[in-house]
């Protein structure tokens, strides 16, 4: 009996102590790179390289996937984490025109799988592999984040989307063999852009129309509402991205509800003002964001937490990276909050374990007589 307890015993230190060992994912980021094209008249190329936080990936992984009608395609469209990617094609082009086809070369150079549910363009460029609306997702939200005035385009029929971007003149880089299409919304003029395709060298271009689409039906679904806030970025360089590191400690891994708990952390390289966001997650919940702080001059960042509700919680700190450097991610550290309420009771158990065991032991010594030996008589 006494064995099968000292091994249930240990095999629950075991556990508590891989909740509180640290741990992290690997990769730290995702490392994407993309072939560009100065212009269709230029051999000249540009490989962009573009760099994932895991954290990133597992934010919108925990997200909302569901799609119960067609406007639901919008939550889909995230210009904020795709904007330094914006940034790296306004370097190289000039005209809506270029930037237009630039993004167009970027996800014909994505494989193509029917993929179910649909994804964020994170995932999809993270998974590598989608389908015409999650390359349309990555297509639009690149093209919103770097100001162009794009559209979905679905077509009910064909079960087909591609995207609609507005230009200020017509499209000067179509093909004489290739039909140009554009719909009409609020006045405006959306060219068609075909983001499906495996050759990005010579793939589709703004303005053209694939045939099985020409005299389709599709329905415009604009983007005014789409997800335009995230808690990080991609980064994107036309150079290597350097690899960085990030620490993340808590002063206890353990507390009762209402302790304050002070995390901190060291961002290699030392850079100063850099936003570091802090996750969390209870149990096996999606991941979301605690707070948001900043690097000192050392680089270095540190951040106070008020434990509200009990339970098992796992943290990790993240930093987007920039255009020298890729994102990374902390070790994930755990912490134990305990209610007060449950100590107490534990501990007023354990007394009256202890007082009930005093007085078990006083009784029995107590009632226990020792008879004196009779002495042998002697006659004398």
């Amino acid at each position: 009996m006494k064995q099968k307890s000292f091994i249930a015993f240990a095999i629950a230190i075991f556990i508590i102590a891989a909740l509180h060992t640290p741990y992290c994912y690997s990769p730290n980021s995702y490392n994407r790179s993309y072939y560009l094209l100065e212009s269709f008249n230029s051999q000249k190329q540009y490989i962009l390289n573009v760099a994932i936080p895991q954290s990133l990936y597992d934010y919108y992984r925990g997200m909302d996937h569901r799609q119960v009608t067609v406007e639901d395609f919008v939550k889909f469209v995230t210009p904020y984490p795709l904007k330094p990617i914006a940034d790296k094609l306004w370097e190289i082009y000039s005209t809506h025109e270029d930037f237009a086809n630039g993004v167009l070369m970027i996800v014909h150079q994505i494989p193509y799988k029917v993929t179910l549910p649909a994804k964020y363009p994170v995932e999809t460029i993270v998974e590598n592999v989608g389908d015409c609306d999650l390359f349309s997702h990555i297509a639009a939200s690149i093209m919103k984040a770097g100001g162009l005035d794009v559209v979905l385009l679905y077509y009910p029929n064909e079960a087909h989307m591609n995207v609609g971007v507005h230009l200020p003149a017509p499209p000067q880089q179509t093909r004489p063999h290739i039909p140009v299409r554009y719909v009409t919304y609020n006045g405006n003029r959306y060219y068609i852009a075909e983001c499906t395709g495996d050759n990005w060298m010579e793939g589709w271009r703004v303005g053209e129309c694939p045939t099985d689409l020409l005299g389709a039906k599709c329905q415009i679904i604009p983007l005014k509402s789409c997800g335009e806030s995230a808690p990080q970025q991609v980064s994107a360089s036309y150079n290597v991205l350097s690899p960085s590191t990030l620490t993340l400690t808590v002063s206890s891994n353990f507390g009762i509800q209402g302790s304050t708990f002070t995390f901190s952390g060291q961002l290699s390289p030392k850079l100063q003002n850099q936003t570091i966001i802090i996750y969390f997650r209870v149990g096996s919940s999606p991941w979301s964001v605690l707070a948001i702080t900043q690097t000192n001059a050392e680089g270095k960042f540190s951040l106070n937490w008020v434990a509200r509700e009990t339970g098992i919680y796992q943290f990790k700190a993240s930093w987007s990276g920039n255009d020298i450097y890729s994102g990374t991610d902390s070790l994930t550290v755990t912490i134990t909050v305990l209610s007060t309420f449950l100590l107490i009771t534990v501990a007023a158990a354990i007394i009256s374990i202890c007082i009930g065991v005093v007085v078990f032991l006083l009784s029995s010594q107590g009632s226990y007589k020792v008879e004196e030996p009779t002495l042998p008589s002697v006659s004398c």
